[in-house]
């Protein structure tokens, strides 16, 4: 066989831009927005900048790009919490420890998504919020309001604020479980993520107030 035949094909668009949201994605988590280069991206992707110009019009642009793919992983769960039978609080339970597993088992997504929220300015804050949360947040705040609807959620709870408690705890135990496991009184917790999942769920929904007597 001549070499020229035996050489590999060219890298598909689809093949190319696949490795060059990789690429952003990493180096982004790893040194935020400001400290990456669109020539180190593009290094690490195995392409010419040109060839990212090609795709994405703007450093901007491939970050927004980088940061909605990363987002786009979540969205099977919402689809189970939506989809799946038994109880509005089984499901949620679910989700729950669901949601805390991908946030473990995808650290570099989790950890870019967590230096984003936190390091960004307003206006950048606008297009995360704007382009990239907005759309997986709005069904969760719909599918509580949905259990409240059904009779299964207090109908004079925020919907916004239980979805953002739920994934803000699992934020924080992504984020702090190295610390908590030498805490006392929780380091069970930060060893199993599953029975954190549950307890929070449960306080969700029962709270810590006793119960009143009949």
């Amino acid at each position: 066989m001549s070499k020229s035949l035996a050489k590999a094909s060219p890298p598909t668009s689809g093949d190319a831009t696949e490795r060059i949201l990789a690429a952003a994605e990493k180096l982004f988590a790893e040194s935020g927005f400001d400290a990456v280069s669109m020539n180190a991206v593009a290094e690490l992707a195995g392409v010419s900048k040109a060839n990212i110009f090609h795709h994405f019009s703007s450093k901007n642009a491939l970050y927004l790009a980088a940061m909605r793919n990363a987002c786009r992983r979540s969205t099977p769960l919402m689809d189970n919490l939506e989809g799946t039978s038994g109880t509005f609080v089984e499901r949620l339970h679910h989700f729950a420890r669901a949601h805390l597993a991908h946030l473990l088992e995808n650290e570099q997504t989790s950890r870019l998504i967590q230096r984003e929220v936190i390091e960004n300015d307003p206006q950048r804050c606008q297009e995360l919020a704007e382009q990239v949360f907005g759309d997986n947040f709005a069904r969760l705040v719909a599918i509580m309001r949905s259990g409240q609807q059904r009779g299964e959620l207090r109908a004079d709870v925020d919907a916004g604020m239980v979805a953002t408690l739920l994934i803000a705890a699992n934020m924080f135990f992504f984020q702090s479980r190295e610390v908590s496991r030498h805490l006392p009184d929780v380091t069970h917790l930060s060893d199993d993520p599953a029975a954190y999942s549950k307890l929070l769920v449960d306080i969700l929904m029962h709270g810590i107030l006793p119960p009143k007597q009949s």
